[in-house]
């Protein structure tokens, strides 16, 4: 894989290609955890290919390239429901549920509710720990925070996701 990147750092467009093939669903997967759809999901794919391209050079440690592209990701995403939050939907609370059967839910609506109620720092850290299996060390470069902070932050987010599982329905047989 390494070499696969040093190539496409070096203008090869095949080598890009297959690299980012490599990532697309899991670049989908994070994107959708963000964005609540799929053509705003797509939307981030399709921003990522672009930025990670026109970028690639600026990429120090081929070895992260994963990680690299995992940073971009949040960053469209973050992006997006920015703007998304400046516009008035006029559907209505429950219309996304509806004709899903063949969409890519990556998680359950009740953990996906739960991790709603984080933070963005706190949201980003579970995610790349949990989801994507990223190890502190990784979390800590991609989030450009220091290591002992991304083992706080992400202790904090789960002690929250606990209390509010506890307080919830859920655990009520």
């Amino acid at each position: 894989m390494i070499r696969l990147v040093k190539k496409a750092q070096k203008g090869n467009d095949k080598a890009f290609l297959k690299l980012f093939q490599q990532y697309e669903e899991d670049i989908y997967r994070m994107a959708y955890v963000y964005v609540k759809n799929k053509d705003d999901a797509l939307d981030v794919v399709q921003e990522v290919a672009y930025q990670s391209f026109k970028k690639i050079n600026t990429l120090k440690k081929p070895e992260y390239f994963k990680t690299w592209l995992m940073k971009i990701t949040m960053n469209c995403a973050r992006n997006v429901v920015r703007k998304n939050k400046k516009v008035v939907h006029l559907k209505s609370e429950y219309e996304e549920f509806i004709g899903t059967e063949n969409e890519d839910i990556p998680l359950s609506i009740t953990l996906q509710d739960l991790i709603e109620a984080l933070e963005e720092d706190e949201k980003s850290i579970v995610l790349l720990r949990f989801y994507h299996n990223h190890t502190f060390k990784e979390i800590s470069e991609v989030l450009e925070i220091p290591l002992g902070t991304a083992k706080s932050v992400l202790y904090r987010a789960l002690d929250k996701l606990r209390k509010q599982f506890k307080e919830g329905d859920i655990c009520e047989q």
